[in-house]
């Protein structure tokens, strides 16, 4: 772990989806320890609530494609919503397919969760987050501008969500909108894709999660640092830039 100060930010909301595991449970844990009032989302309810109540979190478990979900989910928040962190994704087939070989029948699903989920979340939550000069995380992946063979389904949704993020911070100067690209990681989801050998290579979420929730709390807090601007970032990338800025 760096010992990068991460800012503190006092009573300010966040919802996460993609909760229970991963990069999205490293994030909860990240923005609990800044003082964040969470409210979680995952589909698998056993897995959600354990971690929700070991940081004092709101949940809901379900799926974000569900547009009651996605309403009871801004809710939950009770009209207090500082930043949306798109993180649920789906990997689509699995194996990972070649196109020739892509079962397109698997697409739907696929842009469902990984592109208008967080785009149809956004669209509920932006009337709060507009108001309360709010941030939106957008979780990418270098599988949106890397030629990498049997990631052509998943990049391009990542892809689109890119752009989406793009015109959406062009569209809404009020609110933060960040895509950012957490780099390779150790998780089940990586695990599936390329075996549990290569995946347990791969740095651990919480390196990822650190960077992230550093970016996202300068935005708030009273201190040197400033948050970047609206974009697309990696936290490798931004992890560079701090011991820079320490040096």
């Amino acid at each position: 772990m760096s010992d990068n100060p991460i800012p503190q930010v006092d009573d300010r909301t966040a919802i996460v989806t993609g909760a229970s595991a991963g990069l999205g449970e490293a994030l909860a844990e990240r923005l609990a320890a800044s003082g964040w009032n969470l409210v979680l989302t995952a589909r698998g309810e056993e897995r959600l609530a354990r971690v929700a109540l070991r940081l004092g979190a709101r949940y809901l478990a379900g799926d974000v494609t569900d547009p009651d979900h996605r309403e009871a989910l801004v809710a939950l928040a009770g009209g207090r919503i500082d930043l949306l962190v798109n993180n649920a994704s789906t990997l689509g087939e699995v194996p990972l397919p070649t196109l020739a070989e892509a079962d397109l029948s698997v697409w739907p699903r696929l842009f469902d969760v990984n592109v208008r989920a967080p785009i149809a979340l956004a669209q509920l939550a932006l009337p709060i987050l507009r108001e309360r000069g709010g941030a939106i995380v957008n979780i990418t992946s270098d599988a949106a501008t890397g030629p990498y063979a049997t990631w052509g389904p998943y990049g391009s949704t990542k892809a689109a969500l890119d752009q989406l993020s793009n015109v959406l911070a062009a569209e809404e100067p009020a609110v933060a909108v960040w895509a950012l690209d957490p780099g390779e990681m150790a998780t089940g989801m990586l695990a599936d894709a390329v075996g549990e050998a290569d995946a347990a290579e791969a740095d651990p979420p919480a390196k990822a999660a650190e960077a992230i929730v550093s970016i996202v709390g300068a935005r708030w807090c009273r201190c040197v640092r400033t948050a970047p601007d609206s974009g697309r970032y990696t936290a490798r990338d931004h992890a560079i830039v701090h011991e820079e800025t320490r040096a």
